[in-house]
Parts: C-alpha cells; structure tokens; sequence
C-alpha cells in the first residue's frame, strides 16, 4: 500500500476555543507515517526444495526455494518490513526423518532449514507443534543452528510451579523503519508465539515430565501488558493455531478467533490448519473481515503450507510525540502457483544449493529398495472402500505387537490394528493421493503410505469400547436417505481422512442411512443411534467385556482425534519404533507383498432411487473400469473428480481388477 505523510495539526477544540477566547493556538506535532510490511511462512514441515519425495519429481506446488523469491519480491516493494516463521519446520517429509534418523544432525551441525533460512534474514520464529516430534534434545540442537531468535510464551517447564518459561516468551527487537519523507525512526517490535496445548498428548512419549502447558489465550493476557512494560511500541503475536471457534471453553488448540479479542495485540500471524485466511472459506464468520483480513478488527494473516504461499500484513503505523500508534492493517496472501496449478515465481537458486547436498542424500534414501508389491498400491478409494494399503500398515502393527507381547502379561489377549487413511485428497488437493506401481517398493514408497514418524502404541480396551471407536470413524459419512432422487455426497468434508479409522481383526457394516452418533470432534450427537451394524469377532458377535489390544500409533493412543475412551489412559504398550519403520520391517521380511485388502468392512446395503456420489482423483477411474461398484461421472473445475457409489456389501469379487487403495494413518497438525 502507498501512502502518502500528512501533517497532522493538534490543538484545542472548537468548544475549548469558545470557552477560553484567549487561547489562540496550541504548540504544532509533526505525525509521520511509516508503512511496515510483515511477512509470514508457515507449516513448511522440510519442504525446501521444490520437490516431491514420494513421486520422486518436482513440484510446482511447494517449496520454501519458491517462496523465497516471493520473499524478496514483497521486501522490494516495502521501505520496512519483517519476516516470521510460524512453526512446524524440522518435521514433516522425507528430509526432515533424514537428518533426524539417517543421518542424525550433531550438535554443531546447522539444519537444513537453517541453511536456507538464515539467508533469507528471518526476524524470529514460532515454535509448531511438529517441533516436538523428535524430541527436546534434537529441537534444542536443530534451534542452535538458527541465526534468528525463536519464541514460545505457553510451554513450560514440568518442575511442579509451572512459572518457568521452557523457551524464551517473547521477544523485543529493535529496528530502525523510513517514513515516508525517508527519515529514521527507531521502533521496537514485541513478538510472542504460541503452541497447542494439546502437544501433551501428541508427543506425550518426548513431554510427559518434562514441560507443561497452557491456554493460549490466558497466557497472552498475562504477557502482553508485560511487553508492552519492556517498551514494545507494537506487538505481532504468532499463533501456531487456527482459527477455531466463536465460543471458547479453554485450551483450544486452535484459538486465533479469541487471541484477536486480546487487547494490545496488533497483527497476528497464524497457521497450523494449513490453510489460507484471508479468503472465501471464512466468510459470514462473525467479526471476520475477509475484505480486509482481519479477526475481530485485528489483521491476521494464514499463508497456506509447505511454502504453497507467502503472508503479507501491511501496516500504517503513526509516530507522533514520541509514541507509535496502527491506523489501519490489510492482510493478504501470495502463492507460488496459480490456482491451476501453473508456477508464478521460479526457484531461488542462492537457497537451493544451500541445501542441494541435504536433498540429494534424501532422495538417494527414498530410492533405496525394501521388497515388492504384486500389484499397483492406490489410495483413490480409501474412503469408501476396505483399502489394501491400509491393510499393509495395520497388518504390519499387528505382527509386530503380537511378537512384541510374546513372554509378557498381554500375550494371550487378541491384537487389533487401526489404520486410516492420510494422503486421499487432503487440504483440497486433487493430486493428493499414494499412486505406487506395481514392482519394487522403495522407501519413499513407505513414506508415501505412512507419512508421519508416529512411534507405535497399543490401547487395552474393551469390546464395547471398539464398538465405539467405530462409531466415531462412521462420522466420516454424511447420512444418506435411501428414498430422495438425486445426487448426495457421501463424505463429510469437517471430518479429517486420517480420523477415519479401520479396525483391522473384527468385521462390521456401516449403516449411512442413520445419522452419525459423534460429530467431528468426538462430541455426541444422537446417543441412541449406532452406525456400525454386524460387530464380529472370530466370527461371533463381539464381547462387550472382552479385552483386546488395539495396536495404532502415538497419536491416536494419546487422545488425537477426540476418540471415545482412548484418551492416553489405557495405553498398554509404547513401542521404540515408528509406524513406518514397523512397516518397513514387515515388507522386507515378506519380500513380496499382494496388497489385497480383506474385505472386513463394508456398508449396509440399501435399497431406492438415491444417487451416492463421491469425489476422487481423474486418475481413479483407469482403475474401475470393470467395476460394479464405483462410476465415474465428470472432472470438476477444482480438478477433483465426481464418481458414483452403489451401497450395497462388497466383497473380494466386487474388486475391480488393479483396484487397489492406500492407506495412511497419522497425526498432525
């Protein structure tokens, strides 16, 4: 935004002119302006090249060496500006397991996110909540590496008083900003970051002891006035959070509605859900200014993922008689590729070969053979349908726990394995999907199925506890009413792919002609309905009272996803090694995998006129062409494919040849 100073002339008012005639004039204030750019990157989770591990070829899509040049491009177009990262930087791709398991980084090493982002002159950074994913030792080493102050003000120390800060809470940096006459001025900019509180169950194996940790909302009313005292002429605060909701009932995980609502705060700068703000999808939201981007009257920026987009909040800041005040703020995003997918910037090549030697080992690593598939492994269907990448993943938990509690109280109570599905067009993406060809399977093919480092876990539950697990799982669908013509969707889009969870060792139907009984957030809706139909075990109806252990991942075990009962209570077992590690091991001892799913689930057939549609990618239909089950209808202009589903109980015979869907089961955010 251009702005031009103005000359702002204080003196009495009218009414004091009248009341005392002898005052003529008042002493004249010079007001100049400054216009402050500040610029954001978030959840960029190792994604520095423009690169995509799994399929082994560039993207257009993401990479922080793309968003660097729209770094620069911003910087060029402000006399001032300051650029933050929000969190969730060292863990999240293949690169980022690289450094911290392969190859692990050493104290003294600079991490490769330093290497790129210590070029681009970085203001300060926010820790995510994926920081913690490798524990606090390897994010103490990973941090020295950085040239930029970090912040976090709601995680602290576990020492019983819970008054000692585990980072530092925030930060007061002095900068020298031109108005727009081109003098000087000094200005020191408060900044503050914020973490879930929720990484206490997330990463519950790297934290328990160790730190704690609080509201973010309480813990911004407690440290803003304090920056302000330290002389904070402006405050930035860092929300590794979403938005959430209107209401608050404490400790959300995404809090940036409320945060806005804390007075003293000036821009806000948030991330975590992956998405954009401003933008159409928040629109009717009471206090949210779309136009304009701001929250409640705050501007706030959300700058996507992976580098897919760039923040900007353009402040106009007044400086008069010593202080600073914000007239007006508009926030805005810029992506590194058009809604098309067609790239807007090139690559920065000073970043790039800061790393070049980081990402070639990576993708030596990911080449590397660990035995075969017998068949193409897809997750095109792994929403609708028993998906045989999914049975991998929790065929490959199940041999593990089932050795792990041989000689141990466990090893008579039967093993479940939960598995759900991650990479099936998520955040939007149509592309988003495990596309693994039939023949050798590398490891970046095993990352592609299990995309996080999840430790495995397993719960000791009951059979009516696995009951409602399901229950919880057949949220995913939206209810179907078998009598109305048309079409009707069946995938509820609130409810995240990877809180769809497959209980592999039991069979079941879900019935989507009734109304779900949880809602997205593990709330009930309709206690006396039920989904899940046909219940079995070994063949009989199952056991209320019968114990069984449920082998899944940290997450999940801990209370991830809100699940019925599995709250990090009944945790039995917390295994040394990653999910995807275990997968690893399972396939190089079977050294030829037929990824065939067993067919323990399917839906409750139904009868009548109703058309059930849902989406996938174009590419799915070259796998259905034989089918009886799924029709393809059209491509829809957000690149997204419309199919068709008849609801009715598929077995094996009902797979269409080279069928095959993926899996995934995780965390996140």
């Amino acid at each position: 935004m251009q702005y031009t100073k103005l000359k702002w002339i204080t003196g009495t008012s009218l009414a004091l002119t009248l009341l005392a005639p002898n005052v003529h004039s008042a002493k004249a204030a010079e007001t100049d302006l400054v216009n402050l750019r500040i610029l954001e990157t978030t959840d960029i989770h190792v994604n520095l090249a423009n690169y995509d591990y799994y399929q082994d070829a560039e993207t257009d899509k993401y990479g922080l060496v793309k968003t660097a040049t729209l770094i620069k491009q911003a910087r060029t177009e402000a006399k001032n500006s300051l650029l933050f990262d929000n969190g969730d930087l060292i863990q999240g791709n293949p690169l980022g397991d690289y450094v911290a398991k392969i190859d692990p980084l050493q104290p003294g090493e600079t991490h490769p996110v330093y290497k790129a982002m210590n070029l681009l002159d970085y203001d300060a950074g926010n820790i995510g909540n994926h920081e913690f994913n490798y524990g606090l030792d390897f994010l103490k080493t990973s941090l020295s590496g950085s040239n930029f102050p970090y912040v976090n003000a709601n995680v602290y120390v576990d020492d019983g008083t819970g008054e000692k800060n585990y980072f530092k809470p925030y930060e007061i940096l002095d900068r020298q900003v031109v108005d727009e006459d081109g003098e000087t001025h000094s200005i020191k900019v408060g900044v503050i970051g914020f973490v879930p509180p929720q990484i206490m169950q997330w990463d519950k194996a790297n934290l328990e002891g160790k730190v704690v940790t609080k509201d973010i909302v309480e813990t911004a009313e407690h440290f803003i006035p304090k920056m302000k005292a330290d002389g904070a002429d402006i405050i930035v605060a860092i929300p590794h959070s979403g938005i959430g909701t209107v209401t608050s009932e404490g400790m959300e995980e995404n809090a940036t509605y409320d945060l806005s609502k804390v007075d003293g705060i000036d821009a806000i700068l948030f991330g975590h859900s992956h998405g954009t703000f401003p933008s159409a999808a928040y629109d009717g939201i009471e206090g949210v200014d779309t136009a304009n981007g701001t929250i409640n009257g705050t501007p706030a920026v959300m700058p996507g993922y992976w580098g897919s987009h760039l923040g900007l909040v353009d402040l106009q800041l007044q400086h008069a008689d010593g202080k600073w005040t914000v007239l007006n703020g508009k926030s805005s995003t810029r992506g590194i590729a058009d809604k098309d997918g067609k790239p807007l910037v090139a690559r920065d090549e000073e970043v790039y070969k800061a790393i070049e030697d980081d990402h070639q080992h990576t993708i030596d690593w990911v080449r590397s053979s660990v035995g075969e598939t017998t068949a193409p492994i897809t997750s095109y269907f792994s929403q609708v349908k028993d998906d045989p990448s999914i049975q991998i993943v929790t065929n490959a938990q199940k041999w593990y726990v089932e050795k792990y509690i041989q000689g141990t109280e466990y090893e008579n109570i039967p093993v479940l394995s939960a598995g759900a599905p991650f990479k099936a067009g998520t955040r939007g993406d149509p592309t988003y999907y495990t596309d693994i060809p039939q023949g050798e399977l590398a490891i970046k093919n095993v990352a592609d199925l299990y995309l996080y480092p999840n430790t495995l876990q397993a719960v000791l539950i009951k059979g009516s506890d696995v009951k409602e697990w399901l229950e919880m799982s057949a949220g995913q669908f939206n209810q179907i009413d078998p009598k109305k013509r048309g079409e009707q969707s069946l995938i509820n889009q609130e409810f995240r792919s990877y809180n769809y969870d497959v209980i592999d060792g039991v069979t079941y139907e879900i019935d989507v002609t009734k109304p779900a009984k949880y809602d997205a957030d593990g709330n009930v809706i309709n206690p006396k309905l039920q989904r899940i139909k046909h219940l079995k075990f070994n063949g009989k109806k199952i056991d209320p009272k019968q114990s069984f252990l449920v082998a899944t991942n940290n997450y999940r075990a801990s209370g991830g996803g809100h699940f019925p009962g599995i709250d990090g209570t009944n945790i039995a077992i917390q295994a040394p090694d990653e999910n995807r590690n275990v997968v690893i091991d399972y396939i190089m001892e079977q050294g030829s995998i037929n990824p065939e799913a067993d067919g323990n689930w399917s839906f409750s057939p139904i009868k009548g006129p109703a058309t059930v549609t849902f989406e996938s990618s174009p590419k799915a239909k070259e796998y259905i062409k034989d089918s009886r089950t799924f029709k393809y209808i059209e491509t829809k202009e957000d690149g997204f494919a419309k199919y068709t589903i008849k609801l009715k109980n598929s077995g094996k015979d009902e797979q269409p040849k080279g069928f095959i869907a993926n899996l995934i089961s995780s965390i996140f955010k």
